[in-house]
């Protein structure tokens, strides 16, 4: 008997995965370290987890083919920061880290099906 498969990913799910590895390629590009992405707690997830120095940089990746469901960045209100803010001292707790300086950033890609991602970068979001 043949193991079940796991169901293909969706196209929003590849294009997801796409923009993250995008994003990483990015940031260590300019000279972050990426020490985690997609990590979960019950607060919710982080896409990814980098160092710039001494600084925490939490990053959430927005990944969008068109403008038919919005900008990328539209896409994070404050609630959605306050809940980044949490999940991040959940992610420092849970890898031993006493306080540091946190950061949280925002990465939107568009990409469309037939054409060059364009990637922004927003500090401090």
């Amino acid at each position: 008997m043949a193991a079940a498969q796991a169901p293909a990913e969706t196209r929003q799910q590849e294009l997801g995965r796409q923009g993250e590895d995008l994003a990483c390629r990015y940031l260590e590009g300019q000279g972050l370290v990426v020490l985690s992405r997609n990590w979960t707690c019950r607060d919710g997830e982080l896409d990814v987890v980098a160092v710039e120095g001494g600084r925490l940089v939490v990053c959430e990746v927005k990944t969008r083919s068109g403008p038919v469901w919005g900008r990328p960045d539209e896409a994070v209100d404050q609630r959605k920061l306050s809940r980044l803010r949490r999940t991040a001292l959940r992610w420092l707790a849970a890898h031993g880290v006493g306080w540091c300086q946190v950061r949280v950033d925002l990465i939107s890609v568009t990409w469309p099906p037939d054409g060059k991602a364009h990637l922004q970068h927003l500090r401090g979001a």
